[in-house]
């Protein structure tokens, strides 16, 4: 699920639908009308049921009592049931859905910063469906593995170590590693590298491959995706997604052959990335080992692989309505109003859900748009880079909250919510 060029991983796992954050001085959240949204009375917004649908599912399976959100978008989970049980009645037509989200709903534009310095403009990229070729069995052109998590991988929740104690702004609450004897007693060290999985097959003993691709520049846009379909020998189709990560640092391939030269600045895209990596195949391995971070991936079930990718919230992804954000600032399952350019320079003014998450989606105002898989998803994803504004909905505040809200719950980190976003 998210790393970025802009197409990017954004499949970090996080909590259940929509999560709480808590509450940061740098973001702004100011009401606004829905009919005041620019496209709102044109748009065919019944288009989003679908995604709509999945996220209120999820929702509902949260504790009434649960708060959502942060400082003045903070509702508890019932006012979102009850919001979700008049959108799961809307079969389709975009009055009744407009009519719904008007009464249940109010809009909160979003921006960074606060008073005259805040600033309601952000970056929005896109990201997309992996589409690979593969088998089930090594040989021939099918070389290159993609590897189930780890049998010896260790993931550790700091708060475990420290109740009640808030981490420090940015410190992530995981830390992934596996054990070690260090002939002192046992202790934690950090996961292998790319280098250490790819080059000296560091994990081959202890990671079941689930397919073996026959490109391994499509097998790095995967791992910066984190969600793929596999085409097998037989024509059948196999769907993979993030299940984990070895916990290091993020870094772009745009970026390391930007400052390796290869590439000039301004001419990064994913795009010209696979380009330039399909016609330097003895360089590719040693540039794309710079990047740390190695994904790892399960085989979908039966539901989800019908129903599309899924993301951090546990919901599978609608293509053209689906978006991931940073959960610090944007509900995970809320309704988000977008208005910014597609890649073609055209408006792209809908109503989307936060349905995902992303390494290098960071920030109150930063969105990846999921466009869906295949070539032409993989070409919009890899040329959107355009600045916009968006306005997310949450339920009208309930009488309970005319007093001071509830402290929220604290969030999952993204392990590599720190990676900055890359060109």
């Amino acid at each position: 699920m998210r790393q970025h060029q802009p197409v990017q991983e954004t499949r970090e796992e996080q909590p259940p639908a929509a999560t709480a954050a808590k509450p940061d001085t740098s973001v702004t959240y100011t009401s606004v009308g829905l009919d005041s949204l620019p496209g709102w009375q044109e748009e065919s917004i019944a288009q989003a049921l679908p995604a709509l649908h999945r996220s209120c599912e999820r929702i509902k399976t949260l504790a009434p009592d649960r708060v959502i959100g942060t400082g003045n978008i903070a509702r508890p989970a019932s006012a979102w049931h009850s919001a979700c049980d008049a959108i799961l009645r809307v079969n389709g037509g975009d009055a009744a859905l407009r009519a719904v989200l008007s009464d249940m709903f109010v809009g909160y534009r979003v921006a960074s910063g606060s008073g005259e310095a805040a600033n309601d403009h952000g970056l929005f990229t896109g990201y997309y469906e992996a589409d690979l070729h593969g088998s089930l069995e090594q040989g021939g052109i099918y070389q290159y593995p993609i590897y189930a998590l780890p049998r010896d991988l260790v993931t550790v929740d700091v708060r475990d170590f420290a109740a009640g104690a808030n981490l420090p702004s940015g410190a992530p609450s995981n830390i992934v590693g596996r054990v070690i004897d260090s002939g002192r007693g046992m202790r934690m060290t950090p996961y292998y590298t790319r280098a250490e999985i790819d080059g000296a097959r560091a994990i081959a003993s202890s990671a079941d491959v689930l397919v073996w691709a026959d490109d391994p520049v499509m097998v790095h846009v995967l791992h910066v995706q984190g969600s793929g379909r596999v085409t097998l020998p037989d024509g059948s189709v196999m769907r993979i997604g993030f299940a984990g990560s070895n916990g290091r640092q993020f870094k772009g391939i745009g970026s390391i052959l930007l400052e390796a030269g290869a590439l000039k600045p301004g001419g990064a895209s994913m795009i010209a990335v696979r380009e330039w990596l399909r016609a330097h195949p003895d360089d590719a391995a040693k540039y794309m080992n710079l990047n740390t971070r190695y994904i790892f991936f399960r085989k979908l079930n039966a539901v989800e692989a019908e129903d599309g990718p899924v993301g951090a919230s546990s919901v599978s992804l609608t293509p053209g309505r689906s978006i991931a954000v940073d959960p610090r600032f944007i509900p995970l399952g809320a309704p988000v109003w977008l208005d910014t350019k597609d890649p073609d320079d055209l408006p792209l003014q809908r109503l989307v859900v936060a349905q995902d998450t992303g390494a290098a989606i960071t920030g109150p105002v930063r969105g990846d748009f999921f466009w869906g898989h295949g070539e032409d998803a993989f070409m919009k994803a890899a040329r959107m880079k355009s600045s916009g504004t968006y306005v997310v909905f949450v339920p009208k505040a309930p009488e309970s909250l005319s007093s001071p809200v509830p402290p929220p719950i604290e969030p999952v980190e993204d392990a590599g919510a720190s990676a900055p976003p890359q060109p």
